[in-house]
């Protein structure tokens, strides 16, 4: 059986080879929205669903993983800025407060024959920041193409006071949620997961206990 990454991500790409898996990778065609009305962790789940199912064509014997990051503020639903304009207003908004990170996980069957759905969450507290310090961060790009425009295991992690979850989550791809979830269709990692949790192996990761 064989395993598909539904991602371009190269973070999602580095957090699955650590479980030590051989895989695939396929670019899903599904188009993200996030919409007013529905909760962060309600449309987390939904992308990631929409991400692995459009992949699944010619999947033959093959398990389709997908995966999206969205952030709650309040009732706010932050996905990916569209402008570092955008990414620096987010940033505004979270800086002293709490926020909860909600990553969805799919895992499609072969032609879509089932889809197991779950997500993972992770409370996330910033430091206040103020207008210089926020300056030199969006001027690492690295806001674009992240959900809450910043990146923990980038420059962005210098942001973060507190996390209370899992940090492969934060990052994007929760490792334990879907090691889990492999090991329920009969595909088990040969990492072992208590001494990857205790290594640490990515940026920034040793830096939030």
């Amino acid at each position: 059986m064989r395993l598909i990454l539904a991602s371009t991500s190269p973070r999602r790409k580095e957090l699955l080879s650590l479980l030590g898996l051989p895989f695939d990778l396929a670019s899903p065609d599904y188009v993200e929205q996030v919409l007013p009305g529905k909760t962060a962790m309600d449309q987390a789940k939904e992308f990631a669903a929409g991400k692995a199912r459009s992949c699944t064509v010619g999947s033959e014997d093959a398990l389709v993983l997908g995966s999206d990051t969205l952030i709650g503020l309040d009732s706010e639903v932050l996905g990916k800025p569209t402008d570092l304009s955008e990414a620096a207003a987010m940033l505004r908004r979270m800086s002293g407060r709490r926020h909860v990170i909600y990553t969805g996980v799919a895992l499609v069957g072969s032609e879509g024959r089932f889809c197991d759905v779950a997500v993972d969450t992770v409370q996330v507290t910033m430091k206040p920041f103020g207008e210089r310090e926020l300056a030199a961060y969006i001027e690492t790009g690295e806001s674009l193409g992240k959900a809450g425009a910043y990146s923990i295991q980038g420059a962005g992690g210098a942001l973060i006071a507190t996390i209370e979850g899992d940090f492969t989550a934060a990052v994007g791809l929760p490792l334990r949620l879907v090691a889990a979830m492999l090991a329920g269709r009969g595909m088990h990692c040969p990492m072992d997961l208590d001494r990857l949790y205790r290594e640490r192996p990515y940026p920034n990761w040793g830096s939030f206990p």
